[in-house]
């Protein structure tokens, strides 16, 4: 007789509700910049008071420490092997003014645990979020069963994608896959490396028009994050763009996406 597998989330209304303060970031595909606004995001919402704890959820490629320049003493190995709590994972990064949960890079035993093993680490992560005004999920790229567990336990997922054609196709898909399995997913759209606002909202357009002819759906735009030279800095010093370049316009961007989340209860 097989074994029963674990119910969803979305079928656990008690803990769907305690998770309205997760935000997931997601992308179709890698090299759209994903982990990168995720940890100016974390720190954008910790400028506006909110207590924020950056989850990198990007289970076996994980690499918001080495952005960060972080050398943690825990991280998700130890939490999935069952020597550490979820909490007990958490570390202060107070340059930043955020907590960081780290996964483990390059660790392909935590992108291949048992589903039952994942449904649990995500309602650990919703219990945990109560501790918390917001909580930023760093998502691995694409569609795996981690990343949509995880896109959808958050109540806001931010699909970030650029102008190329393979990026657009490939947010596209992830849009299509979480929509199918779950209809009520709030899904917005960010355009990341965008030669001008106008460029970007074009962009958009282009994805919402497939989005609206195939799956009669229209997910908004969170914003546009103009293409910055200082962004590329940044990643290379290890530093966050509003520690190093908080009056860049690519800073400008994330912290109007922050506002705007800030904003909604």
């Amino acid at each position: 007789m097989s074994t029963p597998s674990a119910p969803t989330l979305a079928s656990r209304p008690a803990l769907r509700a305690k998770g309205r303060n997760l935000i997931a970031v997601a992308s179709g595909k890698g090299g759209v910049g994903k982990t990168w606004l995720s940890i100016t995001l974390a720190q954008a919402l910790a400028r506006r008071n909110a207590k924020t704890l950056l989850f990198d959820g990007d289970l076996g490629l994980a690499n918001v420490d080495i952005q960060l320049g972080l050398m943690p003493k825990h991280d998700l190995g130890s939490v999935i092997a069952g020597r550490l709590t979820l909490n007990q994972a958490a570390t202060a990064y107070p340059e930043g003014g955020f907590d960081v949960i780290a996964g483990r890079s390059g660790s392909g035993s935590l992108a291949s645990i048992p589903a039952s093993r994942l449904q649990l680490l995500s309602d650990d992560l919703v219990l945990l979020a109560g501790a918390y005004d917001r909580v930023v999920l760093d998502l691995g790229a694409g569609v795996e069963r981690t990343v949509r567990l995880f896109a959808e336990t958050a109540a806001v997922c931010l699909v970030v994608c650029t102008d190329e054609p393979t990026s657009l196709t490939d947010a596209y898909a992830f849009i299509k896959v979480v929509h199918m399995e779950r209809p009520s997913s709030d899904l917005r759209v960010v355009i990341n490396m965008a030669n001008s606002v106008r460029e970007g909202e074009r962009t958009y357009a282009t994805l919402k028009k497939a989005c609206e002819g195939f799956l009669k759906i229209s997910p908004p735009l969170a914003g546009v994050i103009r293409r910055d030279a200082k962004v590329r800095e940044t990643i290379r010093s290890q530093t966050p763009l509003l520690i190093r370049s908080p009056n860049s316009e690519a800073a400008q961007d994330v912290e109007a996406i922050a506002e705007a989340l800030m904003a909604q209860a």
